[in-house]
């Protein structure tokens, strides 16, 4: 067997309602600790879906100063504000709530706030100095997996994305609590739900770092999403479908933040940088030809994965591949979400520039299966247009 490292959170809770008594779970877990900065976005905070865990908070003896700016994809500069009002808090502990964002935020908010790292010098792989404080993270979307990831995406320039990855930025303790995800809309869930399958197909099928336990995970979570995608779409306050989804997606993250993800991440940056278009959703729209151009190399492995999400299929490992790629597509379909870059206002004319900018995601095309060049990248584009 190759050698590997796995990495990953030291301790996950996973109880539907948790939120509801968060002061206390975090009262056993930080005893000695009393300052809490929740990192999270205006909607959410104003939603009210928090109310509960607050008012536990205050019962246990918290102090909790609720930082609610983080919009998505969010600019260096909202990093920096935020981490400025933690710091004026003195806060002692970071909970991240929400989205990938939001968790995102707090992954740097716990590092900026100790050590006076500047920034600028994070950007990379393995760049974060540390020490920093307790961080705890809690999603309400089954997605990014950033509960359980050791990267962060800041948006650093009118159009481009920069990553931060460190085993720092890890958290100590996430929590998976499905009652927050219940009746989160349906175009959210269904393109966050997809983003989490496209970590897990990545994961499985990265050149680098793949391994036994992220493989294990991959194929669980793909099978949970690809069962629950549609039901969670379709009734909102499905639990079960909820629960499964949550912890699918963790399960992704996990396995990504192990064996990294790859060109359908690299191709899909460049849409949410230039267009603005949610990350879940630009996975989406370029997952099925990316899976395509990846077949005549990577088909032996897609076919695995054909088999976890497609019990009975028969046939060659190319056409389980097929198989797999048109169970996606229908997927995708069903779910009710844009299906082609026109869809969400990108003309035929900036494809190239979409190409061009995909190159510079030099840290994900490595890990894909087969090499992709400017021009393959505009050849992705112009079938997913």
């Amino acid at each position: 067997m190759t050698s590997f490292q796995f990495q990953t959170v030291p301790t996950v809770i996973s109880e539907f309602g948790a939120a509801r008594r968060l002061g206390e779970l975090l009262r056993a877990q930080y005893p000695g600790l009393t300052r809490l900065c929740v990192v999270t976005d205006a909607f959410l905070y104003k939603s009210g879906l928090f109310e509960p865990a607050l008012a536990d908070l205050a019962r246990c003896g918290w102090e909790a100063t609720v930082i609610d700016d983080v919009i998505a994809d969010p600019p260096e500069s909202v990093v920096l504000e935020a981490a400025g009002r933690a710091r004026a808090a003195r806060a002692e502990l970071v909970l991240g709530l929400g989205g990938g964002s939001s968790m995102d935020v707090a992954k740097l908010l716990a590092v900026l706030l100790v050590g006076g790292q500047d920034i600028k010098n994070m950007y990379g792989v393995g760049k974060v100095v540390g020490p920093r404080l307790p961080l705890v993270q809690m999603p309400t979307t089954a997605g990014t997996g950033s509960e359980v990831t050791a990267v962060s995406i800041v948006t650093t320039g009118a159009t481009s994305k920069m990553g931060i990855v460190s085993p720092f930025l890890l958290a100590d303790l996430a929590i998976l609590d499905a009652e927050l995800t219940l009746g989160l809309p349906r175009a959210a869930t269904a393109a966050t739900g997809v983003d989490a399958m496209v970590h897990a197909i990545e994961a499985y099928t990265s050149a680098h770092l793949k391994n036994p336990l992220s493989d294990m995970q991959a194929i669980r979570a793909l099978e949970l999403l690809s069962r629950h995608l549609l039901p969670a779409c379709e009734d909102g306050a499905n639990r079960e479908a909820r629960e499964a989804m949550l912890l699918g997606a963790m399960l992704a993250g996990q396995a990504f933040a192990n064996a990294p993800v790859a060109a359908v991440h690299a191709l899909a940056y460049p849409i949410g940088g230039i267009f603005h278009v949610a990350h879940g959703l630009s996975n989406s729209l370029v997952l099925p030809q990316v899976l395509k151009f990846n077949a005549p190399v990577a088909h032996a492995r897609y076919a695995e994965l054909a088999e976890a999400v497609l019990p009975g299929v028969t046939g060659s490992a190319l056409s389980k591949t097929d198989a797999l790629i048109l169970h996606l597509e229908e997927l995708i379909a069903a779910a009710r979400i844009p299906r082609a870059l026109r869809e969400v206002g990108i003309g035929k004319a900036d494809l190239p520039a979409l190409a061009k900018a995909a190159m510079l995601q030099t840290r994900l095309l490595v890990n894909n299966p087969r090499e992709v060049t400017e021009a393959d990248a505009l050849a992705i584009y112009t079938a997913a247009w």
